[in-house]
């Protein structure tokens, strides 16, 4: 065979499809989205319509909803719920479920309070020994799960129920400890960073957006340098103008009422942190891994027992978190903390928000995503004094219409050779 025969039948090499679209522009990216849409992969297109739809179905109800103090007491009512859901997304991520988180919130939120107003620890060191309890319980949870083989619906069962009654114990007779008044649980939810001066505001939506458009540009820059596609300038720069746009917005609602809420900067920043650690380290694709299948990690090299176990770990870890929040916004810890709708809702925003209930697929941006959703319906149904069970039934809805959702779409990436 000749040289000319052998260089015409050398076959002309892969293109990565990402970047011919990302070549092609603005043309290029709406027929990808058009695809994706007829493929089913939605995304967080219904979670971002179904927010604009809430806040302009009830501020045109109330006339009150887009207020800066109505907004401001949003963002401070997401973290406590918010913060279990993003370790609902780690468990579900395993294609797994854990119906203890409300339990392990209680007791967590019982401990710290307990040590610090009736045992006078300092306050510091009490939170750490309640997350470090909540901690200890993940890993009793996973070991039962991974090594012994207990299947995780039912070990969580039996958390749900144990801790509870923990929390009960810790708590005694009186079953309330209220927090100390103007320490440091009570003021996760109250604290405004600068006591409400609007430069703090200004300065961390500046920052993030900031940070975001350097880590873009570090990452086209990386793939770019690797031969992979990468995001074109045009895109980047429309990504970061979008996020400027919604920071600078809420920045803005923010600084008419009170500023920036701590509870807000705490939540957000565990979202960003835990997103990083499941898209850009080994362990968060270890996670992702076992969640698309068991035995492919195993041969893979994965130890999945410790993934599972110490994924548990992080959803207790979250839950305790959660539980202090909720204890400073109710002023105490009681033994109804973390019990009726906080784990269901927990659980729903995490779904809603766009993480699979079939494991494999997820994000924990969804944990915030869907808390906002959660929570811009229960805010607006009170403002329109709506009793609570039928609050309960709408929520359940919203949630059964992600779940049926989340399915069809499933079915639908299948059938069409991307699932």
């Amino acid at each position: 065979m000749t040289t000319d025969q052998t260089t015409s039948t050398t076959p002309a090499p892969a293109v990565d499809p990402r970047l011919l679209v990302r070549q092609a522009g603005f043309a290029g990216y709406l027929a990808e989205f058009k695809q994706k849409m007829k493929s089913g992969d939605l995304g967080s297109v219904p979670v971002v319509i179904g927010l604009i739809l809430i806040a302009a179905i009830f501020q045109g109800i109330t006339g009150d909803f887009l207020n800066a103090d109505n907004i401001t007491n949003i963002t401070k009512w997401i973290a406590g719920p918010g913060l279990i859901a993003v370790g609902i997304v780690f468990v579900l991520l395993l294609g797994e479920i854990d119906l203890s988180l409300g339990s392990v919130a209680g007791v967590s939120a019982a401990i710290a309070a307990v040590l610090s107003v009736r045992s006078g620890l300092n306050e510091w060191l009490a939170i750490l020994i309640a997350i470090g309890a909540a901690v200890a319980i993940g890993a009793l949870h996973g070991f039962f799960f991974a090594k012994i083989g207990v299947p995780a619906f039912v070990v969580t069962l039996a958390g749900l129920l144990a801790w509870s009654g923990l929390q009960m114990f810790v708590l005694g007779d009186k079953g309330t400890v209220n927090v100390i008044n103007d320490g440091v649980l009570a003021n996760l939810d109250t604290y405004f960073l600068g006591d409400g001066d609007v430069f703090f505001t200004w300065a961390f939506a500046i920052l993030g957006i900031a940070l975001f458009g350097a880590g873009q540009l570090l990452d086209a820059r990386r793939r770019g340098a690797a031969g992979l596609a990468a995001r074109p300038m045009s895109e980047i720069a429309l990504r970061t103008g979008v996020l400027a746009v919604i920071g600078l917005v809420s920045a803005y609602m923010l600084n008419q009422d009170s500023g920036l809420p701590l509870p807000l900067v705490i939540f957000l920043s565990i979202v960003v942190l835990t997103d990083f650690v499941l898209r850009r380290t080994a362990y968060g694709r270890q996670i992702f891994a076992v969640g698309g299948g068991v035995e492919a990690a195993r041969r893979a090299g994965i130890n999945v027992a410790w993934v599972r176990i110490s994924v548990f770990m992080i959803s207790a870890g979250m839950a305790a978190l959660g539980g202090l929040f909720i204890a400073s916004q109710q002023g105490s810890a009681d033994k109804l903390l973390g019990s009726g709708n906080v784990l269901m809702n927990s659980i729903a925003a995490a779904v809603i928000g766009g993480t699979s209930l079939f494991g494999g697929r997820g994000k924990t941006w969804s944990a915030l995503l869907g808390i906002l959703v959660i929570q811009s319906i229960i805010t607006g149904l009170d403002l329109v004094h709506v009793d609570q069970a039928i609050q309960y039934m709408i929520t359940g809805a919203v949630l059964l219409a992600a779940v049926v959702l989340d399915s069809v779409s499933r079915k639908t990436q299948k059938s069409s050779g991307r699932g």
